[in-house]
């Protein structure tokens, strides 16, 4: 505890929230509006960089995961009218178990095959998703009767809070003994086997984890747009801009990955006026600071001023 409250990123991260909680109170509905979105997008790129900074497990598909999430709880809540608390229970545990449906079988692959199988594995989502039209569907989207609130502030503390909860539990999971594990099997799973880890269980437990962050945003996103699109929440270059996000924010950082997320989405809203060059334009400053500095935006901080 003492160390934690000498931490610098710890104080930081307190200030950020502060500032975030704060922003209403000068912020237009517009800004707002944007910010929403971006929260979850955070999560998303926060429980990316434990599977693949900790377990080292490049996940090409993280939009899998987030499309059980968001389909599985709209379809219930269209077509069965559970309500937002048991579709969104009912969507967090489909992308559970599709994850470790998935995970089972690639976690026994080595090298570019886990991320080859999780990426084959979005495009099998999105054909299911065409091809069973009249649940899901299909390609014009799903309409839901149901919304988190319809009330801008509302919304805005209601992601705030679920990221910043979302952060301290994947933060504290990362810095725990189970979580040094995790990262030893990610960096040398051969040593880590070697003294007596089981490295297959650690790393299954991480898609777990991942699975179901990435499924629970994905649930309550879809109900704060209240439809439901293959392009928002299963199109690969989502999942592009996620693995960017967390890159761009800094590699088990945890934390970082919530700049990197903020950083893309408000990026390509202040661009947009540009068109297709606003694409152009945020993808050159992403390139160039993970070639200028691939620690990313938080893990360059922590690394020149020992914050960590």
């Amino acid at each position: 505890m003492g160390s934690l409250l000498r931490s610098r990123l710890f104080w930081g991260s307190l200030a950020g929230l502060a500032l975030a909680a704060a922003f209403p109170l000068v912020g237009g509905p517009y800004t707002i509006g944007v910010l929403i979105p971006a929260f979850y997008f955070a999560v998303f790129a926060m429980s990316w960089d434990l599977l693949f900074g900790f377990a080292g497990e490049v996940n090409f598909g993280p939009t899998f995961l987030i499309g059980l999430g968001a389909y599985g709880a709209g379809i219930v809540d269209a077509r069965y009218g559970l309500g937002v608390p048991l579709s969104v229970a009912f969507g967090t545990a489909l992308a559970v178990a599709g994850g470790v449906a998935l995970a089972l079988p690639a976690l026994r692959l080595s090298g570019p095959y886990f991320g080859l199988v999780t990426l084959v594995a979005v495009l099998l989502l999105q054909q299911m998703v065409t091809v069973f039209a009249d649940v899901s569907g299909g390609e014009i989207g799903l309409s839901l009767p149901d919304v988190l609130s319809i009330d801008d502030a509302t919304n805005y503390y209601f992601a705030l809070g679920f990221m910043a909860l979302s952060g301290a539990a994947l933060f504290a999971l990362s810095r725990s003994p189970a979580g040094l594990i995790l990262q030893a099997c990610g960096q040398d799973p051969v040593e880590a086997q070697a003294l007596g880890f089981n490295v297959a269980k650690h790393k299954l437990a991480a898609f777990v984890v991942s699975a179901f962050f990435s499924g629970l945003a994905g649930a309550l996103l879809v109900f704060y747009y209240g439809t439901a699109s293959p392009g928002t929440f299963i199109d690969i270059a989502v999942g592009v801009q996620i693995i960017i996000a967390a890159v761009l924010g800094g590699r088990r950082t945890i934390v970082g990955a919530v700049l990197g997320a903020v950083f893309l989405v408000v990026a390509g809203e202040v661009l947009r006026p540009l068109g297709q060059m606003s694409t152009f334009a945020v993808s050159a400053v992403a390139l160039a600071v993970i070639l200028l500095a691939p620690a990313g935006f938080l893990g360059t901080l922590l690394f020149r001023r020992g914050a960590a």
